[in-house]
């Protein structure tokens, strides 16, 4: 799509054409696409708008083409979009190779100087993105103009872009003035908070400006807890370097220093929630900050208020810690909680990193030891503790083995293992050379029987209700922080992710329980009775704005196992048909799922999203752009990441209070099934059963 948006003439050049050739949907698909290019990675925002207006689509089919020749005139910058070329000079051949993402022929411009290099394709069918001159050079001027850069020791250590946000007229109407603010681009982790101190805090609310949101969501990647709180401490205590001056205009200055300090750590609580909470370096640092404000506060009768505010935060902190911890234990299928005394069996607690797991370790002979360990314990301590239980010997390994024989090693950093499996996943330990002994267990080939004598009588609208309800549980368990945790490595922040694997791998379990129940079901007309069933389940959830159990449904339906029994589809009615169909378009993965963000765009919270998607997103994001460049912090990418979060804190900003379906004898017994889905995950089975079913034609 963006190939075809490209093609369309630019403005500068589009003589004889509408300058809005590209309309503003074009520009913000081609702006979404540009975000995931290697190259522009280094570049804002408002750079890469600037470019989605002159970028020009270029291909060329034959390898061996020379693109431009080393000496020759610079009048354009390439960028790889599929591809590769090599780096020719004179005297000494070929020097380099560039491949997708990678970009070349800037150089010439910015200098003004020949092409340095030869390029020439290394392959058929490249594709490029072209900036000519004239338009490099202008967005170059635009982007110096506006570029504010601070130095400290000679190196820059804030990186600021000038944005206008408004323009004042006079009276007459003959002068006019525009005033800016101040987005920051990059910087030292320290000087980002001094900056972020200095001017957010006493600032007027401006919905444009995400700084102080974006650098409490992500400080993680950056500056963790252990780094920002001493920060923070050092802020709450310097003193004014220059004593000149009114006496009562140092004593404003430490007040309001110590104030916003203080401000800022509120807003902390209240940005990054649980997470926040569960910190215990921040527990500790609260602590140090109540004991300091109170020793200042006859000094500083001021900043009672302060006060006040952070010992409600404190209090908050320190009720999250002593609500205790729970058990969590892996059973067949699902990660279920285990409860000492009767409470409501329908709440659903967060997996907290103190909680305890308990699940099997098993054996390439299926013998197996059961561990009783807390959410955050290693995977190299768990390897230490098996092998002494089951006097295993050294150099082992962790794995897991999934139902259909594939095995994946886990990190020896790795921690909340038993939440990161597959549906029918299983632990494995073994000796590093005999890994390929390992096979699995027969329990993880899932059910033999289907459930559609229980299915066939209970209400569609219930099972999508009580689904629906399951899945806002999940949802609300899982923090924000968890997707940095999981797209940057856990192992780095030594952090939990187990309530986003929880929720992922409900994704997987819906949609391979679609699957499952039309695979075991061998009568064709209770086959097509399921098949209605699902697709009005899914119209039901849809309707609740569960998307996520929506899209595993019809991912379900799409699956090549039942997308290929045409014969149960035939016979299925037509008004049936239509909604499927529209539903598979509501799917449609083109343009970056530009329908889906499209209707999501509609909703009004309570929303479950798809959270494949945004999981997507945040890969993409991470990979298409650097953390760090020159030795500063690319808060351009915490920019991107944090935009991410807070869809995810937008989606549950509102209560979820759905009208339940007509009272039902048996709601327990449909709660129980549709948090404990029994299912086949194994495709090459399943599509075995799916033969059965209906016998390819020959």
């Amino acid at each position: 799509m963006m190939r075809l948006i490209l093609r369309k003439p630019t403005p500068i050049r589009a003589w004889g054409f509408d300058p809005q050739e590209r309309s503003v949907d074009d520009l913000e698909i081609i702006y979404e696409e540009l975000l995931h290019i290697k190259a522009l990675a280094h570049l804002s925002g408002m750079v890469k708008r600037q470019l989605t207006s002159v970028l020009v689509f270029e291909c060329h089919e034959k390898a061996g083409t020379v693109l431009f020749h080393q000496g020759d005139e610079g009048r354009s910058w390439f960028i790889i979009l599929r591809g590769s070329v090599n780096v020719v000079k004179y005297g000494k051949g070929v020097v380099c190779t560039l491949h997708d993402g990678d970009d070349f022929g800037k150089l010439a411009l910015v200098n003004d100087a020949p092409r340095a290099a030869s390029i020439v394709l290394r392959e058929d069918n490249c594709q490029f993105l072209r900036v000519d001159k004239y338009d490099f050079n202008r967005i170059l001027r635009d982007v110096e103009a506006n570029t504010v850069r601070l130095k400290e020791h000679g190196q820059d250590s804030l990186v600021l872009e000038k944005i206008p946000t408004s323009t004042q007229h006079s009276n007459n109407n003959k002068h006019h003035h525009v005033s800016y603010r101040y987005s920051v681009m990059a910087g030292v982790p320290e000087k980002m908070l001094e900056h972020l101190l200095e001017t957010r805090i006493d600032s007027k609310y401006d919905p444009t400006d995400t700084f102080l949101e974006d650098f409490l969501l992500t400080h993680i990647v950056f500056m963790p807890s252990e780094k920002l709180c001493p920060a923070l401490l050092q802020h709450y205590h310097s003193e004014r370097t220059s004593s000149r001056g009114p006496e009562q205009e140092t004593i404003d200055h430490i007040v309001n220093n110590k104030r916003r300090v203080v401000q800022l750590v509120c807003l902390w609580h209240v940005v990054a929630g649980y997470a926040f909470k569960q910190d215990t370096t921040i527990m500790q640092f609260l602590e140090t900050l109540f004991s300091a404000v109170c020793d200042d506060c006859p000094a500083y009768p001021s900043l009672q208020d302060p006060l006040a505010s952070l010992e409600q935060v404190l209090k908050a902190v320190k009720s999250t810690k002593d609500s205790g911890s729970h058990t969590w234990q892996v059973q067949t299928q699902v990660l279920s909680e285990s409860r000492t005394h009767q409470e409501d069996e329908l709440r659903r607690t967060p997996i907290k990193a103190k909680d305890e797991t308990i699940f099997k370790v098993y054996c390439a002979d299926h013998t197996y030891t059961t561990l009783r360990v807390h959410m955050d314990t290693s995977v190299t301590n768990i390897i230490q503790t098996v092998s002494e239980k089951m006097c295993l010997g050294n150099d082992l390994v962790l794995c897991e083995v999934k139902s259909s024989g594939e095995r994946l090693s886990f990190h020896q950093k790795d921690v909340c293992i038993a939440t990161s499996l597959s549906c029918n996943g299983r632990i494995f330990i073994t000796l590093r050379d005999h890994l390929d002994a390992l096979t699995p267990l027969p329990e993880q080939e899932g059910p033999s029987e289907g459930s559609v004598s229980f299915l066939e009588p209970t209400s569609s609208r219930e099972l999508a209700y009580q689904m629906t309800m399951y899945d806002w549980q999940l949802f609300l368990c899982t923090h924000e922080c968890e997707f940095i945790y999981h797209t940057f490595g856990r192992h780095k922040y030594r952090r939990i992710t187990a309530n986003l694997d929880v929720f992922l791998r409900r994704f997987n379990e819906v949609q391979s329980w679609i699957v499952t129940e039309l695979c075991l079901t061998s009568h064709i007309s209770k086959r097509v009775h399921l098949l209605k069933k699902f697709i009005k389940i899914a119209a039901h959830c849809k309707e609740y704005q569960n998307m996520n159990s929506f899209y595993a449904i019809i991912m379900g339906l799409s699956h090549m196992s039942v997308s290929r029994l045409a014969q149960t589809w035939d016979k299925l009615p037509n008004k049936l048909k239509r909604v499927f169909s529209d539903f598979e378009a509501l799917m449609d993965p083109s343009r970056n799922h530009r329908v889906y963000r499209l209707a999501l765009s509609k909703m009004r919270p309570p929303i479950i999203p798809f959270m494949p998607l945004l999981i997507k997103d945040m890969l993409f994001t991470h990979e298409g752009n650097k953390t760090y460049f020159e030795g500063l912090v690319n808060f351009e990418k915490m920019h991107l990441v944090a935009s991410i979060m807070r869809v995810v804190k937008y989606c549950r900003s509102e209560n979820f209070k759905l009208d339940s379906p007509p009272a039902v004898k048996n709601v327990k017994e449909i709660v129980s099934y549709v948090r404990n889905l029994q299912v086949i995950d194994n495709t090459k089975r399943l599509m075995q059963l799916s033969y059965t079913l209906e016998p390819p034609k020959t």
